[in-house]
């Protein structure tokens, strides 16, 4: 198992394991996998923010992320499902808290 660096804001919560790989189905029932990167607490709900992993792309490499917020949780209260985040403002908002989180795990352009 990979070492996972911790991020250093309250508001964030990372993988549980570097390179964590999960597989979602979209609308049209086409499989999609996606890297994820952390989970961010923002105004009372919680965005996770995933990176496509395919072969040319794969884990732990960098590119554009994808922002999903949690929509419903588990009985560990753990996500259980997610959806876009549509609303442009809320996600150049939480996208803003995600940098300032990781701001010592991950670079941004």
């Amino acid at each position: 198992m990979a070492d996972v660096r911790e991020g250093s804001a309250p508001n964030f919560c990372p993988p549980v394991e570097e390179g964590l790989t999960v597989q979602f189905q979209d609308e049209k029932g086409d499989s999609l996998d996606l890297e994820f990167l952390g989970l961010v607490l923002h105004g009372g709900r919680r965005y996770g923010f995933f990176f496509p992993v395919d072969d040319d792309n794969p884990a732990l490499s960098s590119g554009e992320v994808v922002l999903l917020e949690v929509t419903e949780l588990d009985d560990d209260d753990q996500p259980a499902a997610f959806e876009l985040v549509d609303d442009d403002a809320v996600a150049m908002e939480v996208y803003r808290a995600f940098k300032e989180a990781t701001k010592d795990l991950y670079l941004f352009e």
